[in-house]
């Protein structure tokens, strides 16, 4: 015998009036965290997918460069090619694609080797901008009253210095080459950093978890680290990408001003640009090749970058 039982009252058990029902799909039924679900919406994203085509490539060119490149860096193998007023362009001679520059240097095997120069001064320069960030970050996050005033007020004075500028004064002191470079850039980032953990830090400090575990007893040190700072790091992690960018384009600036040392035939993107100046009338595209280059790169990781902050965005999950 079977019993009929009467629709259940507002009482919050599923099925009842009232009560809410997750959409099919959403991120509720599958428990995805706010990374599975971010990786899982820039797979859908066209400006993510693109950017990430370009950044692979930038990548893999880098890391194939000695086997990629027809030339070593710094070969000139075309000297006997070169005359005062003829340098030979892209096509003109079937041994080197791309022409010549005026030492001799194979252009393509040149454009090559300086993507790798360049994602190693990217890599490193970012890389010690994010850890001297984090850095002052946390301190300033973590204790906060005079110690986080104090290093704000430092950040602000390195902020309102124009990031290239500052990064042209500190590789002129520490004087001409690619660790002078790298030093130079990474520490005008690492205001960036500072004042992003810092704010991202204040905000989760205010969340209802780390009430509940200062509730349980847990101490400062590891509330911050095992808590705050893991549910801090998203806006950094996409400025960190987005530094990569600026990263590229300041690493060429610098070696267009005569920061980066090396010799003239030194294969590095923004060298290139400086010795092309000259031979604009007769060989245009010596400039416009590695300019192509880095701002393709630069562009390659402001879409990544971009589509991960929207990713990331609260207001953007559903």
């Amino acid at each position: 015998m079977s019993v009929s039982l009467p629709p259940a009252g507002p009482t919050g058990l599923p099925g009842a009036p009232g009560t809410p029902t997750p959409p099919s799909g959403s991120a509720a039924d599958h428990g995805s965290s706010l990374w599975g679900d971010a990786f899982a919406r820039l797979r859908r994203n066209p400006q993510a997918i693109a950017g990430t085509i370009i950044v692979f490539l930038f990548v893999l060119v880098a890391l194939l460069a000695p086997w990629l490149a027809p030339y070593g860096g710094e070969a000139l193998p075309g000297q006997r090619e070169i005359r005062p007023t003829v340098i030979p362009g892209i096509g003109e001679i079937a041994a080197y694609p791309l022409g010549l520059d005026r030492f001799g240097g194979d252009v393509l095997s040149k454009l090559i080797w300086g993507a790798r120069a360049s994602l190693v001064i990217g890599l490193v320069s970012t890389a010690l901008g994010l850890a001297g960030g984090m850095l002052i970050g946390i301190i300033a996050g973590a204790f906060g009253g005079w110690v986080d005033n104090v290093l704000m007020r430092l950040v602000d004075i390195l902020l309102s210095v124009p990031n290239l500028l500052l990064a042209v004064s500190i590789a002129a002191i520490l004087g001409q080459g690619p660790l002078a470079i790298m030093i130079a850039i990474g520490a005008s980032q690492v205001p960036i950093f500072a004042r992003l953990l810092r704010s991202s830090m204040l905000q989760q400090r205010t969340a209802d978890y780390v009430l509940a575990a200062q509730t349980l007893g847990l101490s400062r040190r590891t509330v911050t680290m095992s808590h705050v700072l893991p549910n801090s790091l998203g806006p950094v992690v996409v400025q960190g990408t987005l530094s990569l960018a600026t990263a590229v384009i300041d690493a060429a600036a610098l070696s267009f001003l005569g920061l980066g040392g090396g010799r003239p035939e030194t294969a590095e993107w923004g060298r290139m640009l400086t010795y092309a100046q000259n031979e604009l009338a007769i060989a245009p595209q010596l400039a416009f090749l590695p300019g192509i280059c880095i701002a393709i790169t630069a562009l390659g990781f402001t879409l990544f970058g971009e589509a991960l902050r929207e990713a990331l965005d609260p207001r953007g999950r559903r």
